[in-house]
């Protein structure tokens, strides 16, 4: 199996106006500060992945799903670039050594139509655009038949169709389908909001956002007595949140987790997840799908250390560093500066490879216009030049206190 998506780069994108890259290794932290860009550069793959997941034909693109929602292109196309340019999303994929991108627009009737569409397949590459001419088509990919050949669409691929022949693919829509499908997506507003968990399908992929997965997936593993249960209730340990979680199936529409209340050995108080802190219910969707997620597939978390104790946040690096072994690429965006020193704490241990891991670090310049800085820390963990500040923010609050508990005892 592919290693999964190593590349994506996003132009035309709200405050990413300007094209902007990162490489996705198997643990890739995003940071900055609010509204700088982290979430823009993530947004246009899961519109991708929720066009692939509809039940129905969305068009092109499907902006309002449930892994991104807007009601207009105007919501999202960037307008920091002056006013006569053309309004275009751009987005590309890397796989490997083979690239995938695609371009949209919005029409007059505001619907979203694709420009252009291009792959990069064993150092063979080809653009397509949706009204091509026969003779165009022919010049791209070596058909069998003499027919008429026209562009047609599936969701988000161009394909040539030749009249009277099955429809002849061009290359990149079976290598890149299933990896967009299997983007496990947690989202930062999860937990359930009642006291119990709907029972959903457990498959390969998960549609949708992952949070709606969570206890149907520790409920198959427990039936199975599959390792993956045993490595849950050990996540949990690790962090101090508890001992063990159980699913409860109530009826045929719902399932209730209970987690062990007392974390000692021995100790099997279960109780609701509802009934303990929000720490529980909202670390549960980011050590599961870090567990569910297959080799080669993307967790993208949105802040995992939300409702998380300093320690807790200490520990999860290690639960975020141990995804990787088994395959499986991490993208967690985070605001937690002691998260951010644990995975530098594991590098210079050497118990992360340095080359496992990417730090993007997002700002936006005067413009209001994102900029990306990305680095690879060293075999000590450091950042080289790495913007400060996380650390320069700690300093100047534990300096304002000192500098007021000082004025007062001199006062």
């Amino acid at each position: 199996m592919a290693d999964g998506i190593t590349r994506i780069a996003v132009e035309g994108f709200k405050s990413i106006s300007k094209k902007q890259s990162i490489d996705i290794a198997p643990l890739t932290i995003l940071a900055g500060a609010n509204s700088s860009g982290k979430s823009s550069i993530m947004q246009p793959l899961l519109m991708l992945k929720q066009t692939l997941d509809a039940t129905y034909d969305p068009g092109p693109l499907k902006i309002d799903g449930p892994n991104v929602r807007f009601t207009s292109m105007d919501q999202f196309l960037s307008r920091i670039e002056a006013e006569a340019q053309n309004k275009l999303l751009s987005l590309e994929i890397g796989i490997g050594r083979n690239d995938f991108c695609v371009t949209f627009s919005k029409t007059s009737t505001s619907a979203v139509e694709i420009v252009e569409e291009g792959f990069r397949e064993d150092g063979r590459s080809i653009l397509i655009r949706p009204k091509m001419s026969s003779e165009e088509i022919q010049s791209l990919v070596r058909f069998g038949g003499r027919g008429t050949f026209e562009i047609e669409r599936y969701r988000f691929f161009l394909y040539a169709s030749d009249q009277g022949s099955p429809p002849t693919t061009f290359p990149g829509m079976h290598w890149i389908e299933p990896f967009l499908r299997g983007i496990i997506h947690v989202h930062g507003l999860r937990g359930s909001s009642t006291r119990t968990y709907p029972i959903a399908a457990v498959g390969d992929s998960f549609p949708g956002t992952f949070d709606y997965y969570v206890a149907s997936v520790v409920a198959r593993w427990q039936s199975a007595n599959a390792a993956e249960a045993l490595a849950l209730d050990a996540d949990l340990g690790h962090i101090d949140l508890a001992r063990r979680v159980v699913a409860r199936r109530l009826n045929d529409a719902e399932i209730d987790l209970l987690v062990s209340r007392l974390r000692g050995i021995g100790a099997d108080d279960l109780v609701s997840v509802a009934d303990v802190g929000l720490g529980i219910s909202h670390i549960l969707p980011v050590l599961v799908a870090l567990r569910a997620a297959a080799q080669g597939h993307l967790v993208y978390v949105e802040q995992p250390e939300i409702h998380l104790h300093p320690r807790a946040q200490v520990k999860l690096a290690d639960i975020l560093a141990d995804a990787p072994k088994r395959g499986v690429r991490v993208v967690a965006e985070t605001h937690s500066s002691l998260l951010l020193r644990a995975v530098q704490t594991l590098v210079a241990k050497g118990e992360l490879a340095p080359d496992l891991v990417r730090l993007h670090w997002f700002s936006r310049d005067q413009a209001g216009i994102t900029q990306v800085r990305s680095v690879v820390p060293d075999e000590n963990g450091a950042f080289g030049d790495w913007p400060e500040d996380f650390g320069d923010v700690e300093l100047q609050s534990e300096k304002d206190y000192l500098d007021a508990v000082e004025s007062k005892l001199a006062g």
